[in-house]
């Protein structure tokens, strides 16, 4: 059974996860992980969520608000042993959930060419292709997305 735990980034689990995370972006962007790597050097992000299988901490995701009506998905992660088994799409769903609790009304993201998995979970979730936005415009290998949130989901 899956258990989804809302807490902060200073949550040692999500820490360990975030960790992960960023070893495993590291090997995938390459050449372009310094840029990408100071974008997720944030202050505490007040929002974030952790899936826990049998007690372990087996994934995570976090938003922040991006302007008064959308938030910003973040640090989306699952350990690689427990990938396909719809853990991000849980986390994800919960994460829309909790922004849309706080009132947002939308839900933005940028994620990696190179992460071909997380696209077709975007994609999957009702996710639309936008243009790059901020820091991410003009860079080629991100790739942004934005979904409308319902009424308190």
């Amino acid at each position: 059974m899956l258990t989804l735990t809302r807490t902060t980034s200073d949550n040692p689990d999500f820490r360990a996860l975030a960790a992960l995370l960023d070893h495993d972006l590291a090997v995938r962007d390459g050449a372009d992980h310094a840029f990408y790597a100071q974008l997720n050097k944030a202050a505490i992000l007040q929002h974030a969520v952790v899936a826990y299988r049998n007690g372990e901490a087996v994934g995570c995701g976090a938003f922040r608000e991006f302007s008064a009506t959308e938030a910003e998905v973040k640090r989306m992660f699952v350990q690689p042993p427990q990938r396909g088994q719809g853990i991000a799409g849980q986390v994800l769903a919960e994460l829309e959930r909790w922004a849309a609790d706080e009132g947002y009304m939308a839900c933005v993201l940028e994620t990696g060419r190179k992460q071909p998995e997380a696209i077709r979970l975007y994609e999957k979730s009702g996710y639309a292709y936008i243009p790059n936005y901020g820091q991410y415009a003009g860079m080629y290998n991100s790739v942004c997305f934005r979904k409308a949130l319902g009424a308190k989901q």
